[in-house]
């Protein structure tokens, strides 16, 4: 899928980032347009106008911040578990299987306890569902352990793919 929205960014910002090795550079020149455009329209429909590339490094974004404060429990009850289908799918097209793999088995665990996850609705509650759901402490080692690679090979394939993500000037 094309998108309708591809910001503008300099050849210049784009060769210096890749020329610097740093996956932090290119992965914010690539983000943090989508993110500005999403905040501005102040609806998650946005999405669904950007490329298949755009979506999973917007979506990814959100999972690793999520993630990253709060585990997977803290991803699933902020609303945001629909993301993951689509994430999986993209994963495997660019090439970042391990971590396609470690969202599916999120995926999994969210299935299997459905009722248990949408039941805490309080502060207590949720605190709870980290006693209640230890596998995902396992998960996310696993996320933990591969989430390096899984932007490795999403920024390779941006790299390879500049078009569907900017316009450089």
């Amino acid at each position: 899928m094309s998108s309708n929205f591809l910001p503008f960014v300099s050849n210049d910002a784009i060769k210096s980032a890749l020329a610097s090795g740093d996956n932090d550079q290119l992965y914010d020149i690539l983000v943090q347009p989508l993110h500005e455009e999403l905040y501005r329209r102040g609806s998650f429909d946005f999405v669904d106008e950007l490329s298949d590339g755009q979506q999973l490094l917007l979506t990814y974004d959100y999972l690793r911040t999520q993630v990253g404060q709060g585990g997977f429990i803290q991803f699933i009850h902020n609303g945001y578990v629909g993301l993951l289908p689509s994430m999986i799918e993209q994963l495997f097209v660019v090439g970042a299987d391990d971590m396609a793999r470690v969202l599916d088995d999120v995926l999994k665990v969210y299935v299997l306890n459905l009722d248990l996850l949408n039941k805490a609705k309080s502060v207590q509650e949720f605190a709870q569902l980290y006693d209640e759901l230890k596998e995902f402490e396992v998960i996310e080692e696993r996320y933990n352990a591969v989430k390096l690679e899984a932007i490795k090979k999403m920024l390779e394939y941006a790299a390879g793919h500049l078009e569907e993500f900017v316009k450089t000037s």
